[in-house]
């Protein structure tokens, strides 16, 4: 399951060429994955009052062409892998107007409590697991 979010490129996200600075794709990679959840019936407040946070653990993205100010970009998210206590989400940055990829990344998140020990997520959320490993699945199709 591929969950998009349109956002349109802010001036304040730009450096002085004109570019969206690098750090900002990072920032839509997150808009991206609150969106997914959202999508799911979830939310990450709501896993946050609940004691599990999902703390990144590993990051990277790929530049293939800039994205500048005003574009209307699309952020596609999707899970690659959920196993034991971690879950790896994949991201396409796409402007919108030519459907042209500008972007790919990936983050690597931990389930863990408020005092950052490993949790077991499928145990204690068995049902959001389900979900989650069910978009794995619609993604492979």
């Amino acid at each position: 399951m591929k969950n998009k979010t349109t956002i349109r490129a802010r001036y304040s996200e730009t450096d002085q060429m004109g570019v969206i600075y690098h750090a900002n794709y990072f920032n839509w990679f997150e808009i991206g994955r609150t969106s997914f959840f959202r999508n799911l019936g979830y939310d990450y407040k709501k896993l946050e009052n609940e004691g599990v946070l999902l703390p990144v653990i590993d990051v990277g993205c790929k530049y293939i062409v800039s994205a500048k100010y005003d574009d209307e970009i699309i952020i596609e998210t999707y899970i690659e892998k959920l196993k034991g206590v971690k879950i790896k989400y994949k991201y396409n940055i796409i402007r919108k107007r030519d459907n042209l990829l500008l972007a790919e990344g990936y983050t690597l998140h931990a389930f863990v409590n408020k005092d950052l020990k490993p949790i077991n997520f499928k145990k204690k959320y068995n049902e959001l697991w389900n979900k989650l490993n069910e978009a794995i699945e619609k993604e492979k199709k």
